[in-house]
């Protein structure tokens, strides 16, 4: 099964992409802590992340690169409401596949679909 990881500090947000992707089929795991996240990719029940900007004490560009070294074939998706050129640009060469934003509307969450769709087709591709 296609195993989704949503690590966000916003309950709300979380709350709405976890039921958007459940009723799409994915096996979805939620939470806003770190150290639940890197567990869930150390025992690779995800393979795609949705990852918001901040949680704990520490940022997206701080967390990044400790779960590709996790799981380098771990797809990285950043959702954040916005982000600097540069940090941008960081955040990419770390190796996340898509940044996309907050979904407020259902453009927006069809958007997020898309890319997790795309994040598991590109995964299935490695894989073959």
């Amino acid at each position: 099964m296609q195993g989704l990881l949503i690590v966000d500090e916003d309950m709300d947000c979380r709350k709405q992409m976890a039921e958007m992707f459940i009723e799409s089929g994915y096996n979805v795991i939620v939470t806003n802590s770190i150290e639940s996240a890197l567990s869930g990719i150390l025992k690779r029940t995800a393979q795609v992340v949705l990852l918001g900007t901040k949680f704990d004490e520490f940022s997206a560009s701080e967390i990044i690169p400790l779960l590709k070294q996790c799981n380098r074939k771990l797809s990285i998706i950043l959702i954040a409401a916005g982000t600097s050129l540069p940090l941008s640009r960081k955040l990419r060469s770390e190796g996340i596949f898509y940044h996309a934003l907050k979904p407020v509307n259902a453009e927006d969450r069809a958007e997020i679909r898309q890319a997790v769709q795309c994040a598991f087709d590109s995964l299935k591709l490695q894989m073959a």
